[in-house]
This record gives C-alpha cells, sequence and structure tokens, in this order.
C-alpha cells in the first residue's frame, strides 16, 4: 500500500466528491423519529435515503457483486444495507445512521442547523459529524483502495434511521439481516467521539441510559402563592426532594445501586488519556468564566464521563416562563431525567429500580409518577486482538503521525450492544469525528474535515488488514 498516495485520492474526493453531497444532507431536516412522530409524511427521512442510495449505486456501479439497497419492515424507519465483495471469510461490518436532532437555538455567525456553512476545516451544520458522514466515508476507503488495486475483506455497510430515538427499530433489521450479516470478523461504528484532532481514538466503552418523565401533582389548579405556601408542599420541592433519593445534591454521587465496578485497565487508560488530554476535556466545553470542572484530576473526570453513573434534568414543565410568572403556586412540575449508566450494568434492572425508587412513598401523599421513556444498555469493548491493534496502530501513526489512544465514551449506540450479544467473536472499532467544540446535539455542531479525511484512511487500511481474518478467531499478522 502507498499510503501517501491513498490520502492524496482521499483528500481530492473528499474535496470534489464527497464535500458536496454532504452539504446537501446537512440541508435535509430529517429528524429522529422521537422529535418527528410524522417522519413519514414530511417525507425528509426519505430524501435522504435516496440521496445516499442514489450516490452510492454510482460510486459501486462497477465493483463486481456490490448491492445496495433500502431494506424497509412494515411501520419501521427505513435501512440502508450495502454489501461488497471482498477478500476473506469473514466481513467487516460498518455502521452509520442518517437521522439527526433537533435544530436547537444559539447557532452562532449567521450559522444553521439546516445550512451547511463550511469555515476553514470546518463543515457546520446539524448531522454531517453525527453521523450523516460514515457511509460515504466507508465507501471512499474502498474506493481508495481500489485505485490502487489492493483487495479488501467483505464489507457490509448498515445505516439506520433512529439511532437518536434510542434505535428502537434496529433489533428487528439486526434479526431480519442476520443471515445475510453472516458472522462479522469486525464491527466498525463510526458514531463516536475524539478526544483530540491530533490522533486516532478508540472508545472502549459506552453508557447505557434510562430517560423519563418524573412528575409530581400536589393541586388540582394553581392558587394564590400567599395562600398555599407554607400549607400545600409545592411540587417543585417535591420533585427536589425525590431527586435527592438518588442523586447527593452536594457531590452529584448517584445512588450505589446505579454503580458498577471500573476494570483496572478502564482505570489506567484514564489516566494515560488524561495525560494526552490535559484540560483539553472540559476546555472544549463552553464554560461560563470562572466555571471548573467537578473534578481537579482529568482522570477522575473521564471516569466519570465513562464509568459513573450521572443524572442530567434535560426539560422540565410546569413552571411558565420568568416574564410570565405571578404569584401562583403551579399545581403540578414534570421533570425529564437522563440517567447514564456503567456500560456493564443492566439498563432495564436499573430502570425498575429508578422508578421504585421515585415512586415509592410520595412526600405528604402527593401524586408522583415517573414514565420510562427510553431504557439504553451500555456497551464494553472485548479485548482487541493483536492483529487489529497492529492495523490501528500503524494506521494512526501513517493518517495522523501519532499513536492509537484509548478513551470511554459518555454517549451511547445501542446497535453495539446488540451487535456485541450476537456476535460475541467480533472485534470492535468504535471512533469517530466528534472531537472538542464539534458539539453533536447541540448549536454550531460541525464535521472537523481532516479528521474525517484521515479516518477514512484508517478505515481503508483496516478493511485491507481484515482480508485475513477469521470469524472464529484472530487473524494472522497482515501483509501490507
Amino acid at each position: 500500500m502507498d499510503f501517501s498516495a491513498l490520502q492524496r485520492f482521499i483528500a481530492h474526493r473528499w474535496q470534489d466528491d464527497l464535500l458536496p453531497v454532504l452539504s446537501d444532507y446537512i440541508a435535509i431536516p430529517c429528524q429522529s423519529p422521537a422529535f418527528e412522530p410524522d417522519w413519514a409524511e414530511r417525507g425528509h427521512m426519505q430524501r435522504a435515503v435516496t440521496l445516499m442510495i442514489d450516490w452510492a449505486r454510482e460510486r459501486l456501479a462497477q465493483v463486481p457483486g456490490a448491492r445496495v439497497e433500502v431494506v424497509t419492515l412494515a411501520g419501521r424507519t427505513p435501512v440502508i444495507y450495502i454489501e461488497i465483495p471482498g477478500e476473506g471469510t469473514a466481513p467487516v461490518l460498518i455502521y452509520g445512521h442518517l437521522d439527526k436532532q433537533p435544530p436547537m437555538t444559539g447557532w452562532t455567525h449567521g450559522r444553521d442547523a439546516w445550512t451547511p456553512s463550511l469555515e476553514g476545516e470546518r463543515l457546520y451544520g446539524r448531522g454531517g459529524a453525527d453521523d450523516g458522514y460514515a457511509i460515504f466515508a466507508a465507501i471512499l476507503a474502498i474506493q481508495a483502495l481500489r485505485a490502487q488495486g489492493l483487495t479488501h475483506a467483505p464489507c457490509a455497510i448498515l445505516i439506520e434511521a433512529c439511532e437518536e430515538s434510542g434505535s428502537g427499530d434496529l433489533p428487528y433489521y439486526v434479526e431480519h439481516l442476520a443471515p445475510r450479516m453472516g458472522s462479522p470478523a469486525v464491527v466498525v461504528a463510526l458514531d463516536a467521539g475524539c478526544g483530540n484532532y491530533e490522533q486516532l481514538w478508540l472508545t472502549t466503552s459506552l453508557r447505557g441510559q434510562v430517560a423519563g418523565a418524573l412528575s409530581v401533582r400536589v393541586l388540582e389548579e394553581g392558587v394564590h402563592s400567599g395562600d398555599a405556601s407554607g400549607v400545600v408542599a409545592s411540587s417543585f420541592r417535591i420533585a427536589r426532594m425525590l431527586l435527592s433519593r438518588l442523586e447527593d445534591p452536594g457531590s452529584g454521587e448517584i445512588a450505589s445501586p446505579f454503580h458498577a465496578p471500573i476494570p483496572p485497565s478502564r482505570r489506567a487508560q484514564a489516566r494515560i488519556a488524561a495525560r494526552a488530554l490535559g484540560d483539553g476535556l472540559h476546555a472544549q466545553l463552553p464554560l461560563r468564566p470562572g466555571m471548573r470542572p467537578v473534578h481537579a484530576d482529568a482522570a477522575e473526570v473521564l471516569l466519570n464521563r465513562a464509568w459513573r453513573p450521572q443524572l442530567a434534568i434535560t426539560g422540565l414543565d410546569g413552571l411558565p416562563a420568568v416574564a410570565d410568572a405571578a404569584a401562583v403556586m403551579q399545581p403540578a412540575t414534570t421533570l425529564k431525567l437522563s440517567l447514564r449508566l456503567p456500560p456493564t450494568l443492566d439498563a432495564q434492572a436499573a430502570a425498575g429500580r429508578l422508578k421504585a425508587l421515585l415512586e415509592s412513598e410520595p412526600p405528604y401523599g402527593s401524586e408522583v409518577a415517573f414514565r420510562i421513556d427510553m431504557v439504553s444498555q451500555g456497551w464494553h469493548a472485548p479485548e482487541t486482538a493483536p492483529w487489529l491493534s497492529a492495523s490501528l496502530e500503524r494506521a494512526s501513526q501513517a493518517s495522523f503521525g501519532a499513536g492509537l489512544a484509548l478513551i470511554g465514551g459518555g454517549g451511547g449506540i445501542p446497535f453495539l450492544a446488540m451487535l456485541g450479544e450476537r456476535f460475541p467473536s467480533a472485534q470492535f472499532v468504535v471512533t469517530g469525528v466528534l472531537g472538542p467544540q464539534s458539539n453533536a446535539h447541540g448549536p454550531n455542531e460541525f464535521l472537523h474535515l481532516p479528521t474525517a479525511q484521515r479516518i477514512t484512511a484508517v478505515v481503508a487500511q483496516l478493511l485491507h488488514d481484515a482480508r485475513l481474518a477469521h470469524a472464529d478467531g484472530p487473524a494472522s499478522q497482515p501483509r501490507v
């Protein structure tokens, strides 16, 4: 492999071919079903699917045996499934998604979620980095290999359309497509983050999640606060009391039933990653002046984000806007809770424990209910095979000029837990372009183009090396 030629090919195609189609994709407001329940009627999802499959079919038209299709099960979001023949006995399965989070407010400098904006090395807009680029990068990696006459492992590409809603449709497609997937030697997910843009980052774990709505009702209707306060406990105060059962209000520590042991190897990797990142982990966040992280030790912050349960309040109903607030005690308060869980904790069991914890013995006889909206299982990577470690290290050095780095992820990709359970012998490569300030799900989300190009080259190297992998065990050392 002439890696320099590979990089030049990729850089040229990214500029002339991928950037235009990715910009067109960003302009499509294909929000995930949780945020756009009438997605089928609106048609945005279908527009995104059509854009991707038309592009893929044209680029793979000259590849013998390649299949590009849309798979649709009744009443479910569609899936793009691509099969590309190759050399070897076990395929590489590459995963991505095309559905998006809502636009959010707060975009600056004239940027907008649905208006792609190229500013230097950053392509702004919703969905480019999270993670519309995946299908285009995967196919370009294969094109780059074939341009040099190089072989690669058989490859399947699966792009789902409800990841941002918890991947509720995905198990049905995994079951439906299982006979065609075979037993992947490697699963590649391009939907993760990177600690910086200077090296290849491999995600070793992802947290689970329980999300739901905690509702507290104390009155049939609002009443004058002068009459009710001191007689009736406010619904907001009761909600705070219930949250204190789960989270220590001083330290933020979550109750013990929601913890799991942290493997010593992950603690050691967190210390190494902390040295590489320094204060970069919190410096990338838009902190207000004077705001500091919850712990001074960067390794502990990394473990907080990857392995310790954490609570976030992501929504609130029941209180009027400050400008509209009158002297009225509100009858009810509803909070949207997002409880992130350790990767190895049973998320379904945790959901039951959380519901019981919040609903038992309601203070003052108030009406309390916790509605579970989503349960997502965490994921912990198996030990990496020597051949794969060597391939990724070589690719990181060649593409980034620096060694591979390992980090635990704070979010979740339900697909990985599903595949890990179904294919226990598969290796996993979970990486992505979501680095400092990339701000997935928030305003000013951007794709860092140099990192996207380098990861494309990494995928090409991996596909080339994986042709020697076996479905039932580690590969021999790859020839390059």
